[in-house]
């Protein structure tokens, strides 16, 4: 058979001549589409998708575990003061740069300190109250560390003195609520830099000790807490707000479980709370919740859990990024070295 007839019938010259060019035209546009032949189309680059942010890294661990410390970042350093491991009260502060993601001790404090709190204004470092004993009488004492010169100087006292009270920082005078005894877990007083001196403000509305604080846009947050000294008993969900400007407190919406022992620390408009203890649905007793309190909308946000549970912690905000150095693994007295880094940017 040829092409053009078929045994008994023959194909049109016309009509075959257009079948050739049909299969002609495939042909160029079978190569077109293959990325053959001539064609001046570049293919498309594909677009790379941006690295997704992780929520949690661990940088460098802390030189000694700890727990029940106080944490504050100057400079571009955090610095880890006091806290207690087992029975041991430590006196030494460990002093991160971030810069090169190590530690090295600073001055010791003058007297061994756990559940204090600490503040910075204008550089220097202030730590206040916590016991130097195991639950005995707490401090009022008021401690002053120069950076500068590495040395430690007292200030003038509080008016009561409180172990594991919480402070924030307000137009360069620091706030400090709650603490223990359950006789000074509503105290509330504010203390000037600049006088050296303290004065008496209207009582939490809620007694509590081992809880948070933290300042947005002016105003004081009080988180969490507990009103009982034991570990995990008397868990407070409680989150009130004070107005310096007007000299009163607010009730908020509560924290979506009731924890004491937890870390808080601003972030933008809102007030995270990381860990804590008294959670009876682990076995370690801890929480891993990390929660975003937002004050323009009087809501609560569940973020990423920590990679572990911890209590007895501080927290910090160091370019963009909360550091939360040791802490308490499980309920009650344990330790860990561990240095837990956050990055509110990759979910707020």
């Amino acid at each position: 058979m040829h092409i053009g007839q078929t045994d008994n019938f023959t194909i049109p010259p016309l009509a075959l001549l257009c079948a050739r060019c049909l299969i002609a035209s495939a042909a160029v546009l079978l190569s077109a589409c293959s990325g053959g032949g001539n064609s001046s189309t570049p293919t498309p680059t594909p677009t790379p998708m941006p690295a997704p942010i992780i929520p949690w890294v661990d940088a460098a661990p802390l030189q000694l575990e700890r727990q029940e410390v106080a944490v504050a970042a100057l400079g571009q350093n955090i610095y880890v003061i006091g806290g207690f491991m087992g029975a041991s009260i430590l006196a030494s502060m460990e002093v991160y740069d971030s810069a090169n993601d190590s530690w090295s001790y600073a001055a010791p404090l003058p007297t061994p300190i756990h559940h204090a709190a600490a503040a910075v204004v204008d550089d220097q470092l202030y730590v206040i109250g916590g016991w130097n004993n195991l639950f005995g009488e707490p401090l009022a004492d008021l401690w002053l560390y120069n950076p500068a010169t590495d040395q430690w100087q007292a200030k003038t006292p509080m008016p009561q003195p409180r172990g594991s009270p919480a402070a924030a920082v307000i137009d360069n005078k620091i706030y400090v609520a709650g603490g223990w005894p359950l006789s000074r877990s509503q105290d509330f007083a504010v203390y000037d830099p600049q006088t050296d001196s303290w004065q008496t403000l209207a009582d939490l509305p809620s007694p509590r000790n081992h809880l948070g604080a933290a300042a947005v846009n002016g105003q004081f947050y009080a988180v969490g807490g507990r009103e009982s000294l034991g570990a995990g008993q008397g868990n407070r969900d409680a989150i009130e707000m004070y107005d310096p400007g007007i000299g009163q407190w607010s009730v908020l919406a509560d924290m979506p479980q009731p924890r004491g022992g937890l870390a808080v620390v601003a972030y933008k408009h809102y007030v995270l709370a990381f860990g804590g203890e008294g959670n009876a649905s682990r076995p370690e007793g801890t929480f891993v919740n990390v929660d975003a309190y937002n004050t323009e909308s009087d809501s609560w946000q569940a973020l990423a859990d920590m990679p572990l549970g911890v209590h007895g912690i501080g927290a910090a905000l160091l370019n963009g990024r909360v550091h939360i150095p040791g802490g308490g693994p499980l309920e009650g007295g344990s330790t860990t070295d561990r240095h837990q880094v956050y990055d509110p940017a990759s979910e707020l």
